[in-house]
């Protein structure tokens, strides 16, 4: 049974796809209680909503909107194919387009959109190799950036204090870490987190915390793998 509420990481933010068969009172529901489950996650992203040939009425969007700006998450642009929804998102002042709204800032330069090129062959990879979403970052994150996204997250450079990350999945950073980062978002508690030199300000995996005790002494930088164990955060030599 294919999920009506469906979450996906693109260049405007996080694209949410909507069952255009599913009871609107039902997704209303859904959509907003995994909000709420992940709410650390979701605070402050910014959404694309796309509803397909679904026929929104004006109070049904604008109950949606409150609730999403209620909970501190920005609704940019519903995309549909119905001129009812399209009346109704132009009269709450939404964008119809993503050519309108810009790259959220949360992943701004982090997944830039690339055209295959036409001689592009069809079929490149092996269909036994199975993979999932992510961003790849090659720049170091300085103070006051934030990356969210609901896939991978591979920095190759630092992150440095006063940057932060929040992903769905891995976080795995080619570098020194030492910012926040939360890996796992959305409840995935086998998610990890991996760096050259793992001394972040607060990790966490899914809901669970770790904070790096302060000190003054001066170790050498080894590459480490932190994850959950038994019920706890766990660090490790990364070797493998």
């Amino acid at each position: 049974m294919q999920d009506q509420v469906e979450f996906k990481g693109i260049r405007e933010g996080i694209l949410i796809t909507i069952d255009p068969e599913a009871e609107w009172g039902d997704v209303l529901s859904d959509l907003t209680a995994r909000i709420d489950n992940q709410a650390a996650f979701f605070r402050g992203a910014t959404i694309v909503l796309q509803l397909g040939k679904r026929a929104v009425q004006r109070p049904e969007l604008a109950r949606l909107l409150n609730r999403l700006r209620e909970r501190d998450v920005n609704l940019a642009s519903v995309l549909s194919t119905s001129a009812t929804t399209q009346g109704a998102t132009r009269q709450l002042g939404l964008a119809l387009d993503l050519s309108e709204i810009g790259p959220a800032e949360g992943v701004r330069q982090a997944t830039p959109q690339i055209e295959r090129p036409p001689e592009y062959p069809e079929k490149m990879f092996d269909d036994e190799i199975v993979g999932s979403e992510g961003i790849l970052i090659r720049r170091t994150l300085r103070g006051g950036r934030v990356i969210r996204t609901p896939g991978h997250v591979v920095v190759v450079g630092d992150v440095n204090p006063g940057a932060e990350i929040i992903a769905g999945g891995d976080i795995v950073v080619w570098g020194r870490l030492r910012g926040v980062v939360h890996a796992g978002a959305m409840g995935d508690e086998s998610c990890v987190i991996c760096a050259l030199d793992l001394q972040p300000t607060q990790l966490r995996i899914s809901s669970l915390i770790s904070v790096s005790p302060p000190t003054n002494k001066r170790r050498k930088p080894r590459p480490e793998r932190a994850y959950i164990q038994d019920g706890q955060i766990k660090a490790e030599d990364w070797n493998h």
